[in-house]
């Protein structure tokens, strides 16, 4: 470990000084990416009504302006192929990106993502690919969070959580969800309950939230109203949901994973590559529309129309196939809503079914529908809690927390048992791997502060602080424990639940980080 100097006091008053005004600071992220998504919301339910009426012309016009049509999509690609060539880090969702950004894996152009996944967002999704608007909501978020820090001049570490603000805020305004927000960003972006992450996410997604309601109204973004409470002797049937999601949501990672090496393995222009996408969806349109765009509507059909079991297992399958192809093909887009809609129509499925076998009362199919969105979102993300949090946020109703939680936690725990990891965490190493990644290594003169906590099991916990082997060219500078904060000397000893400050250079981040991630506890690695 190396000495603390005059340049280390000073940041480290600096740091003191900047987490009070960090909650400020996260207030006007919120209201800027407020009214980003609002305006990226917008344009997106514009695109869906000139699409839905492009179709609705064709069915009655001729066969030529069908032919303009697929030329009008083949142009689209290309566009598309374009912006996401001269800008690689706005494709997919984003929130990979958002993530190896936070470990200091990428360096980024905030204004050019903005424009680049805004525009090409829209593109990609008013077009009608399977694609949902909160991953690249979460990443617009971000930048705006990283271009205020860059205009404020804050350092490294101060600008990640700038950042996370913004992609709190991102997600907030999105789904009308500002708790799942801060959640996200806790359980999700930081891996660990940070009590200066907490407070700053918390008024940027509330700020955001607010502006967001302004212009969209208070109601949730599903419309399941009055869900009755699920009766307890139906738990079993929620226990075996959550296993059934969680086994699906194995399988939807590695169907990615395999669609994305079957993209990569096309002999094709990248510039065309959405173009398979693309034409599916203009065929789509005019034999199954109900699979195009992120699929909200089709949720909130699920709560008022009896669709026959045949149509729903048809839609799952199709809705499923364009949602691997869709993302696979590297636009800007993300998969939390239509990996929402696939776990909506499973759970409708699996609702029909024990209504007719198990004589479940039909009026507690919609409570499937909602749980298997809840369990499937957790199985594929491997956040339980912001699922959770987010499937009760989304459908307005705080009675179902138990029954979420436990369809949630189950479906975790299946793909635990099964090895499979987050699929954002899988994502953000394949970025890694890609040689146009931009790698981003940091200056050795520059000093930053690592926060990480300290979890039960770990290698140092009940350890004095001149027993530990910490990384080299790292200093512990501060221990948070409760409300107090200790000056580490060398007989302080580490307790569980400690969080450790410390201080290395900004070229040795990413490997200090693992090392302080490794010697304080697997819970940093993991997603509880």
């Amino acid at each position: 470990m190396f000495k603390a100097s005059s340049n280390t006091r000073t940041i480290l008053q600096h740091w003191m000084d900047f987490r009070l005004k960090l909650v400020f600071e996260g207030i006007a992220i919120g209201a800027l990416s407020g009214g980003i998504i609002i305006l990226y919301r917008i344009s997106l339910e514009k695109a869906d009504v000139i699409r839905d009426n492009i179709f609705f012309l064709l069915h009655k016009t001729s066969k030529w302006w069908i032919f303009v049509l697929f030329l009008s999509i083949l142009l689209i690609s290309y566009l598309l192929g374009v912006i996401v060539k001269k800008e690689p880090m706005i494709s997919g969702s984003g929130i990979p990106q958002v993530k190896g950004q936070l470990s200091n894996q990428f360096k980024i152009n905030w204004i050019r993502v903005i424009i680049g996944k805004f525009f090409g967002g829209i593109l990609a999704i008013g077009a009608g690919l399977s694609l949902g608007r909160e991953g690249p909501s979460i990443q617009l978020g971000a930048s705006v969070g990283q271009g205020m820090g860059y205009t404020l001049g804050r350092q490294k570490l101060e600008n990640k959580y700038l950042i996370t603000c913004g992609a709190s805020a991102g997600l907030a305004a999105a789904f009308n969800a500002p708790l799942a927000g801060v959640i996200f960003a806790l359980e999700e972006m930081h891996k660990n309950f940070s009590p200066i992450v907490l407070s700053s996410a918390m008024a940027a997604s509330l700020t955001a939230d607010f502006i967001s309601q302004q212009y969209f109204g208070h109601k949730p973004i599903f419309t399941f109203h009055a869900l009755p409470a699920l009766p307890l002797n139906h738990f079993p049937h929620i226990i075996v949901l959550g296993v059934i999601m969680g086994i699906l949501g194995v399988f939807f990672n590695k169907a990615l994973i395999k669609t994305l090496d079957f993209y990569k393995k096309l002999p094709i222009l990248q510039e065309m590559k959405p173009a398979l996408p693309l034409i599916l969806a203009g065929i789509l349109g005019f034999v199954l529309p109900q699979v195009l765009g992120g699929g909200h509507n089709l949720v909130n059909s699920l709560s008022t129309n009896n669709i026959p079991l045949t149509m729903l297992i048809v839609l799952v399958i199709v809705k499923f196939i364009f949602t691997m192809l869709s993302y696979g093909s590297g636009v800007p887009g993300g998969i939390f809503l239509p990996l929402l809609v696939i776990g909506a129509l499973t759970g409708n499925i699996y609702g029909n079914i024990t209504n007719h076998y198990f004589n479940v009362d039909p009026q507690y199919i919609n409570n499937f529908v909602v749980l298997a969105m809840a369990g499937y979102f957790s199985a594929i993300i491997k956040a339980p809690i912001t699922g959770s949090i987010l499937i009760t946020e989304m459908t307005g109703s705080f009675t179902h927390l138990l029954t979420l939680s436990t369809v949630s936690i189950v479906a975790y725990i299946v793909t635990d048992l099964m090895n499979s990891h987050p699929i954002y965490d899988t994502l953000l190493e394949r970025l890694l791997t890609n040689k146009e990644s931009s790698q981003y290594a940091g200056n050795k003169h520059t000093k930053v502060i690592l926060e990480t906590v300290v979890c039960l099991g770990s290698q140092i916990e009940h350890q004095r602080i001149k027993d530990i082997q910490w990384p080299k060219d790292c200093l512990l500078v501060g221990i948070v424990r409760g409300e107090k904060e200790i000056i580490p000397k060398g007989n302080t000893i580490i307790e569980v639940g400690d969080y450790l400050i410390a201080l290395t250079n900004e070229n040795k981040e990413v490997q200090a980080r693992e090392i302080l991630q490794s010697l304080a506890g697997e819970c940093q690695s993991h997603d509880m």
